[in-house]
């Protein structure tokens, strides 16, 4: 097996790089923080002083790293990645970064004979060690083939995503969505608490909800908003859930619980009564956002 180069061994970092390693893979690892590479290098990898040098000794490179600022360093940077690589050099980052940076570095490695690819990652709940990871894959379709037995050594489903920059643009949307799924169960909470429910006791039952919902939520995408299919009327319309938002926020009134998200729901669906949408699916909401972006999401055939 050929030599394998990583860079960046944070906690993300370092758990996929040891995957590689226990898969069979000779290493040559980089971190700023020389003890991270400790375990790896007991396993057998070489220790490099620079990115340039881990680029100049493997042909395949890895970067896991903190965000654009670091990933462009490690790449274009004094010493960086691309002091190092070479004609056939193939550059894969997993960091959760830029697509717009991804893509120039792409450029710059272009003159050198190298190729770039983006795939960073959706970290499942058995975590990073236990090879639980989605990875979104983009670039050169060659390169992915080439890549991919790699990829299936961290982790458990690899999801080849099209040009350059497009897995970067998955996983942000993702982490968008997550944490604002992630607020709005915050602001339920705690306006239960406040009202005097227990806690654990609301989280229980809003939990079985939420799976009935999430399951939902597939059918209602692939049904309605990926074809356009807004017009069908609904046996919970628009109207009767703002009714029941309606409650929640007059409940947050009474109690002095700020609802921000709750208020922005509120709103978009009195927008959606005025155009006459009140027997139509919440999904109908959707087409408030289409609107806004002047874009018609649908599904590619």
């Amino acid at each position: 097996m050929e030599m394998i180069g990583f860079v960046g061994l944070g906690t993300i970092g370092g758990a996929i790089a040891r995957n590689i390693q226990k898969a069979g893979y000779p290493m040559m690892v980089r971190d700023i923080r020389p003890e991270a590479t400790d375990s790896l290098v007991k396993g057998g990898a070489e220790f490099a002083g620079s990115p340039a040098e881990v680029a100049r000794h493997a042909r395949v490179v890895f970067t896991s790293l903190p965000g654009p600022p670091e990933v462009e360093e490690v790449a274009l940077g004094a010493n960086g990645l691309l002091d190092g690589v070479h004609d056939g050099s193939l550059y894969v980052d997993l960091s959760s970064s830029s697509p717009d940076l991804i893509r120039r570095i792409e450029a710059e490695f272009r003159l050198r004979g190298a190729r770039v690819m983006d795939a960073p990652l959706i970290v499942g709940k058995d975590g990073v060690a236990n090879r639980s990871l989605q990875v979104l894959a983009s670039g050169n379709s060659q390169a992915y083939e080439e890549v991919k037995p790699l990829l299936d050594s961290f982790g458990d489903t690899v999801v080849y995503t099209g040009e350059l920059g497009t897995g970067t643009v998955i996983k942000l949307a993702h982490n968008l969505v997550r944490r604002g799924i992630g607020l709005a169960i915050g602001e339920g909470i705690v306006l239960g608490a406040k009202a005097g429910v227990d806690p654990q006791l609301l989280w229980d039952c809003m939990h079985w909800g939420l799976e009935v919902q999430l399951h939902q939520l597939g059918k209602t995408f692939s049904e309605t908003v990926f074809k356009g299919n807004y017009e069908a009327p609904a046996s919970f319309g628009i109207g009767l859930s703002r009714k029941d938002v309606g409650l929640a926020t007059e409940l947050g009134r009474q109690h002095n619980v700020p609802m921000p998200i709750a208020a922005l729901v509120e709103q978009m669906m009195v927008q959606a009564i005025n155009r006459g949408w009140s027997e139509q699916s919440t999904a109908s909401l959707f087409r408030l956002q289409e609107e806004a972006a002047g874009i018609e999401v649908r599904k590619h055939r």
